[in-house]
């Protein structure tokens, strides 16, 4: 499952923007493989373990090697759609 938190670490379970339009310094956190991957969203894209990817489904690509829809990796979008 994901998590979203603000920029404090304090759980926030709602997304006050839509996806598309993630606000800069939301955490996103998915578990993967047993370990969790917390990717920022900065003004110039997704920041993840020292690199900066410009969508979310190249993140998704680069944690998991396989192509991904990256707002449903991340819990963004509803798994029917």
């Amino acid at each position: 499952g994901w998590r979203k938190r603000t920029q404090s670490g304090a759980p926030d379970q709602r997304l006050p923007h839509p996806p598309g339009q993630l606000k800069s310094g939301t955490v996103l956190t998915r578990e993967w493989k047993g370990k969790s991957q917390r990717v920022m969203v900065i003004d110039a894209g997704f920041a993840w373990m020292g690199k900066t990817y410009d969508s979310l489904s190249k993140v998704a690509f680069a944690i998991t090697g396989t192509r991904w829809n990256g707002p449903r990796f991340f819990g963004l979008r509803d798994r029917s759609h």
